[in-house]
């Protein structure tokens, strides 16, 4: 008689137990996150295993090709760039989105934090960002690309496209074919693309991931970085064990976890 009354009992539990998590479960607000790519790459080049882990974990994603792929060469201006992101934004709120997040891996990450100074989402992921076209590296490498885009816009040829360079720093420069006026609002020193300008204009919180085996060059200015974001009680910075390529796929569980304790706490605000 005992057994059978603690066996129900365990059983009753057990269904309130469910209960609770499903109601805790309906109260949760659904998660969008756009996810994009690194310098050259694409949604299916290291970015994917973060997409689909994120998917199935439960949030809604969208893996987006972004001016930067190699197919693409930075074909627009940045500020259309901004209005892709948002579009991708939109589509998730029309999937039953209620909280918006923006995730970018390298390059991505950097353009990320442009991104939350200027449009509206609840965070920032940025993972082992790089790119930051102020860097002594990037000035030293780029200006006379940049000095020679700067003159056909000053001779009226902005807006034909011109053999002109870019730089990465684990594979040194390489030519793009853009029109001068795309190429200085990408690559000028004081653009968006600048993280020691957009850093301090960013308004949402942020999760910064530092790869642990990241290039030297990043490990060595990213965490001083982070430092100089606008104080706020979510900002979080990451170490996944990987190196710069993989990091994505080594954040997916740290990226999941705090979207969502982001969203959660300004469910409550």
């Amino acid at each position: 008689m005992f057994q059978t009354l603690k066996t129900c009992f365990s059983i009753a539990f057990a269904a309130f137990m469910l209960g609770i998590g499903g109601l805790a479960q309906a109260d949760a607000p659904k998660i969008g996150i756009v996810v994009m790519h690194g310098k050259g790459g694409s949604p299916a080049k290291f970015v994917d295993v973060l997409a689909s882990g994120l998917e199935q974990k439960g949030l809604l994603v969208a893996n987006i090709e972004m001016p930067w792929s190699k197919r693409r060469d930075y074909d627009v201006p940045a500020a259309q760039a901004v209005d892709e992101v948002r579009a991708a934004l939109d589509g998730l709120k029309a999937r039953g989105a209620q909280k918006f997040f923006v995730a970018g891996h390298s390059q991505g990450g950097v353009f990320a934090v442009h991104f939350g100074g200027v449009g509206a989402v609840d965070g920032i992921v940025a993972i082992a960002p790089g790119g930051s076209v102020d860097a002594k590296v990037f000035v030293d490498n780029l200006g006379p690309s940049l000095a020679e885009a700067r003159q056909l816009i000053a001779e009226g040829k902005g807006k034909e496209k011109a053999r002109l360079m870019d730089y990465e720093g684990s594979r040194g420069t390489s030519f793009v074919m853009t029109t001068p006026e795309n190429y200085v609002g990408w690559f000028d020193p004081a653009g968006v693309m600048s993280l020691t300008r957009t850093v301090r204009e960013l308004k949402v919180p942020i999760l910064w991931a530092v790869a642990a085996r990241d290039y030297p060059g990043l490990r060595k200015s990213n965490p001083d970085l982070f430092k100089s974001f606008p104080a706020h009680p979510l900002n979080k910075y990451f170490e996944p064990d990987s190196d710069h390529l993989n990091a994505p796929a080594a954040s997916v569980d740290a990226v999941a976890a705090w979207t969502e304790a982001v969203a959660m706490a300004k469910n409550r605000d």
